[in-house]
């Protein structure tokens, strides 16, 4: 069985009957930012290269370049077998009968490859960005996956999941779709998910990886990476609940905090950590490779690195 605790939530969701264990997204993904690839050449190349080191899936966010459905259209068409993720498509970016037809569409027109995966985003994206209102997100993830599948039949086979990190929205993925996509969390996080989501849904994790051994260099390196992160209130509160205190948070994250959240080192070091996820019950764990601004080499070595898992 395994071990609950560390989400403040300590139930089983009851499973619908005859549905499917999990999606089919294979024990190793990729997790990447398109926006910080070059132009569509660059983007392809990637996808290609996902595709070749037998990855199952690619991950992508939606930032405030590409829009996520067309970019989903564009990396199912670089590639033939990848299964590719949004990860995620923001809620507040198109309304629910937009993404449904947009998800049925992609797989008729790419053979069954994408997964829409949703999220509610963060305030400054939504409210600032965007000029919506940032609604309690379980209410609003809630209503939105009820626009998603009105009216419509086979909807519980439908390869939808939600970015969850707390108690509450992993027990929302649990009920109504086939799975959760976690961020920044630590294996410990991954058990507790796992015990809510039980043995019926994906639980996809993403984690950040740096094939580099000197502790300085590498810290400053996941510092650069996680800044974009530090003033959301969604992840410190996931943070904190995993037991990070406010000191561990400030300063751009002690080196505890770091360490916990991009696993660097040598390959071997790294895919202890790696295992460790596993470990704790992930589906599959989506490799998000972090290096210089760039540098295309040190993004390829860790993905080549990492693919034999």
């Amino acid at each position: 069985m395994r071990r609950r605790g560390g989400l403040g939530y300590a139930g089983r969701i009851a499973k619908r009957p005859g549905r499917p264990i999990v999606m089919q997204l294979g024990r190793l993904g990729v997790w990447y930012p398109m926006d910080a690839l070059g132009g569509p050449q660059e983007v392809a190349a990637f996808a290609a290269l996902v595709e070749r080191l037998g990855y199952g899936t690619l991950w992508y966010p939606e930032g405030p370049g590409y829009e996520s459905l067309s970019m989903g259209g564009f990396l199912l068409g670089a590639s033939t077998r990848l299964q590719i993720g949004s990860s995620i498509a923001s809620i507040y970016a198109r309304d629910a009968y937009a993404a449904r037809r947009g998800m049925l569409g992609l797989n008729k027109l790419h053979g069954g490859r994408f997964v829409l995966g949703l999220g509610v985003s963060h305030r400054p994206m939504v409210e600032g960005l965007r000029g919506h209102s940032y609604a309690k997100p379980v209410p609003a993830m809630r209503a939105y996956l009820a626009g998603l599948t009105k009216g419509e039949a086979g909807t519980g086979d439908w390869p939808v999941c939600i970015a969850a990190l707390g108690p509450l929205m992993l027990k929302l993925a649990a009920e109504l779709t086939r799975g959760a996509v976690t961020y920044n969390v630590t294996p410990a996080h991954t058990a507790a998910a796992a015990g809510i989501l039980g043995r019926e849904c994906a639980l996809v994790v993403e984690q950040k990886v740096c094939l580099e051994t000197d502790p300085a260099r590498a810290r400053a390196l996941g510092r650069n990476e996680l800044a974009r992160y530090m003033a959301m209130e969604n992840y410190r509160n996931a943070w904190l609940r995993m037991g990070f205190t406010e000191s561990d948070l400030a300063g751009g994250g002690a080196d505890r905090f770091i360490d916990a959240m991009v696993l660097w080192g040598d390959a071997a070091k790294v895919k202890a950590g790696l295992h460790a996820h596993f470990a704790a019950g992930a589906t599959q764990v989506a490799i998000h490779p972090v290096q210089e601004a760039g540098d295309a080499a040190a993004r390829e070595k860790v993905l080549q690195a990492m693919a034999d898992l």
